[in-house]
This record gives structure tokens, sequence and C-alpha cells, in this order.
């Protein structure tokens, strides 16, 4: 079967939109059909492909040309905006699929951005410090002309951090003189004009989307919630009740992730296992996550993957196969590792009752309609995963303004944004008989859409 894309379900949704008569009301019959399909023809292609090989000199004297990649997919709202990640399995297909992920995701929680995304097919780990900034400075060379604060704005992804966005606007400002500069990459170092609380941005929006989910919402609409609907069903079981999580990843989305469940106030919490690329740990009356994260901060990221080493990271834990956490009977997996985690050959194994989507498509497409069927409520990753974005938007903002806000004050606004994009789709969700998922979706390409009418993009 082939693998459902962004762009499979762009055209659902607008297919599905076709027949609500609140979208767009004004176009009628042989028009309205005509709309949708250009709206089909817009959405589920890119605008631009940019693909080119880096020549890098290895310091080992040979030269090495790298496939690498910047997608361009949708600007209606907004310069163009996504990660650039560096990992092995990079490759066109991904990239442009990610690309329009962003185009939704700013829609959804309306971000003046549009979707881009950029890729170089690489295992970072196998390159000196040397020849990854070498990458950078060829990376901005080859594509510096589709990119800039107005154009194209870089962010970090897998593989990469603030420090890969420092070196890389640094060239960007020295083949751009004179030009404005603070804005072409987010996630920048503080000291380089980035914002405080990016790095925690992502981890921090992946926690809140549960704990506003479990203890904002329903808490307070339990009345007018339908209890038709069996993902809905599951929530409201996992109400007011001590809850077991699982966190897959353990970088800088599901460290933090773990970090604001363990000290959570408002959800009774427990974290009985997490993982990274190399093990799972995995103890049923809890994992001492501060005693983690200090451990994985001193080891280059990795967790204890031995019994001298839990020793010395302080912690109680079994020792698991890597892919064990995805099969815990557990409250709440949280996905904050690669993409396509959970596939058609494993996701009757998997068990949990709720699902958090900290990485971009952790589960694949029919892998999905699986989960969905039995119950398994998905927080998805258009949804949860978006704190990052919203802090680049707050980053480029204070480029511009040359003034910078306190990290409350980030997190502050964060929050506040996040939650009022969550106002509007949970209540929709719980009113409608589909996913969170679809819910989510047809949202932002109905504001998407009815920003292409408006500006005469249709016709």
């Amino acid at each position: 079967m082939a693998k459902q894309t962004t762009t499979d379900v762009i055209e659902k949704s607008l297919l599905d939109l076709h027949d609500d008569p609140q979208f767009i009301p004004e176009l009628k019959d042989e028009a309205r059909t005509k709309a949708v399909n250009s709206l089909i023809t817009i959405l589920s292609t890119p605008n631009h492909v940019h693909k080119s090989y880096l020549r890098v000199a290895r310091e080992n004297g040979e030269i090495e040309r790298i496939p690498a990649f910047r997608m361009q997919h949708n600007d209606t709202l907004g310069p163009y905006k996504g990660g650039i990640r560096f990992h092995e399995s990079v490759n066109e297909e991904e990239v442009v699929n990610f690309s329009a992920l962003m185009t939704l995701k700013n829609a959804l929680h309306e971000v003046p951005f549009g979707g881009g995304k950029g890729g170089v097919a690489i295992d970072p780990r196998q390159y000196s410090t040397k020849e990854l900034h070498q990458i950078c400075a060829k990376y901005v060379q080859y594509f510096a002309e589709i990119l800039g604060p107005d154009k194209d704005i870089p962010a970090p992804d897998v593989g990469t951090s603030a420090r890969e966005m420092d070196w890389m606007m640094s060239e960007y400002k020295s083949i751009q003189y004179g030009k404005p500069y603070l804005g072409s990459f987010t996630g920048k170092s503080v000291l380089n004009g980035g914002s405080l609380g990016r790095k925690e941005a992502t981890g921090k929006g992946v926690y809140f989307t549960l704990r506003y989910l479990l203890h904002d919402y329903l808490n307070k609409n339990l009345q007018q919630l339908s209890h038709s609907q069996s993902q809905a069903a599951t929530a409201l079981n996992c109400l007011n009740r001590p809850l077991t999580l699982a966190v897959q990843g353990f970088g800088n989305v599901g460290s933090v992730m773990a970090t604001e469940a363990y000290n959570c106030e408002f959800l009774n919490n427990t974290i009985i296992a997490v993982s990274d690329r190399n093990v799972t740990l995995y103890n049923p009356a809890g994992i001492d996550i501060s005693a983690l994260t200090n451990y994985t901060a001193n080891n280059l990221g990795d967790l204890p993957s031995s019994l001298e080493q839990i020793r010395e990271a302080g912690v109680q834990a079994e020792i698991l196969d890597r892919e064990a956490i995805l099969y815990l009977n557990v409250d709440v997996l949280v996905l904050a590792a690669l993409e396509d985690q959970i596939r058609m050959d494993n996701v009757n194994r998997v068990r949990s009752r709720i699902i958090v989507e900290g990485a971009n498509a952790p589960i694949t497409g029919e892998a999905d309609e699986i989960l969905a069927a039995k119950g398994t409520l998905i927080l998805p990753d258009i949804l949860a995963n978006a704190g990052g974005v919203i802090v680049s938007y707050f980053e480029w903002l204070q480029g511009r303004e040359t003034q910078y806000y306190s990290e409350s004050e980030v997190f502050e606004q964060l929050l506040t944004k996040m939650e009022k994009t969550m106002r509007t789709i949970y209540p929709l969700y719980f009113g409608a008989n589909k996913s969170l998922r679809q819910t989510c979706y047809d949202h932002a390409i109905k504001r998407i859409s009815t920003i292409l009418y408006t500006q005469g993009k249709l016709f």
C-alpha cells in the first residue's frame, strides 16, 4: 500500500469541504467545483523545489557531493518557514511532504508564515565540527538567493541546532552584505539574536497540548461533550486519575516534554519509560527525569545503556530494546523521535490509549486509521509540536524590532497562542464525527483556502 502523504490529506479535506455550506458560501454549483479543484492543485503541490549537491572537502582529503534540498510549498500567509534537518534518510519526497505540513501548521495556529522545509542527506555524527561548518556554509551559498527574512526563513530540525543556525546566519550576512540578516534564520543562540525559550518551546508545547486537554478543557466542558466518539471516550476515561507516560526520544523535544510532565502540578503523571536511538529505560514505579537530564547533558545526549551507566546516572530502571517503548501498556505514549515509528507492521502491538506526536509524522496514514478505529486518541503533530515555529515567529519579530522578550514572556505568549488554537479546535473535534487530526487539517485548509479565494488566486 502506498504511503499516505500530506498532499493526500489536503485532497481529502478539500473534497469534504466541497459539501460544507459554511466553506466559501458564495461559491455555488459548477463554480464551487472548479474552485475546489483549483485548491487541490495549488495546495497539493509545492511552489518551488530546490535541489543541489554540496561540494564538501573532507579532512581526509576526499571530496563529497552531498544531496541538499529546500522546498517552498506555499507562501500565501507569509514568507516560507521550516527547519533544515541533517539526517541520512533525507530525500526529496520527505522534504516536500514536511513543507506541506508546515503550511498547514502555520495556518492552523495563525502564524503569518508559509510552509517550507530543508534537508541535507548526511549522518552528522560522521562529520567533524569543521566539516559540518563547511556543509552549513555551502548550504547557504547554494541557496542564498531564495533565503532571507522576507523570503524563506529556516530553523533547526533533526540533526541541527542553534550552532548550525548561527553558522548559517553568519554566512548569509557575508553573502547579503548590508541587508537585514537577523531574521534570516531562527533557532539561533541568544548571543546571535535568538530568542530565549526557543530550545524548550517545542517540548513545552507538546506537553501543554496534553495538559490543556485533560486538565483545562475536559474538566470545564464535560456537559457539552459528545460521548459517542471512541476517541473522546478514551480522553474522558483518563480524567482525574493517575496517568502513566512513556516518551520515545530523549532529545530536545522529548527531554523537555518529560521534564514538564515530571514537574507538572496539574496532572498526576508518572513517567515509566523513556527511550533514545540506543535503548529503552523502564521502571513501572517511575523514572527520575531530573537525574536523567543531568546524565544526558554530560554524555553527548545519550541515555545510560548499561547497568554501570544507570548506576552512574543515579536512576533505577530496567534496560529494554529501543523499540520496546512503543508496545508498553501505558496511558500516554509521546512520540518525539523520527517519522514512521508506528506502521502497518507494528501498529497492532501498540497499547497506549493516548498518543502525542512530538515528532513530525511519526505514525503512517494507514496505521493512524487503525489506531483511530480502536479508540486511540492521537494529538497530532500539526497541533502538538507547533511550539518551535511559534517561538521562531517571536524570534523573527524580535530580530526585526531589535527588542527582546524575557523567557517568561516568551513562554506566556507561546502558551496563550497554543491555547487560542485549542479553544477553537477541541470544540470542533468533540462536536463532530472525525479524528482530531482531520479536524485540524480541515480547519487549517479551510482558513488558507478562504484567504486564497479572497486574494483572487482561484480565477
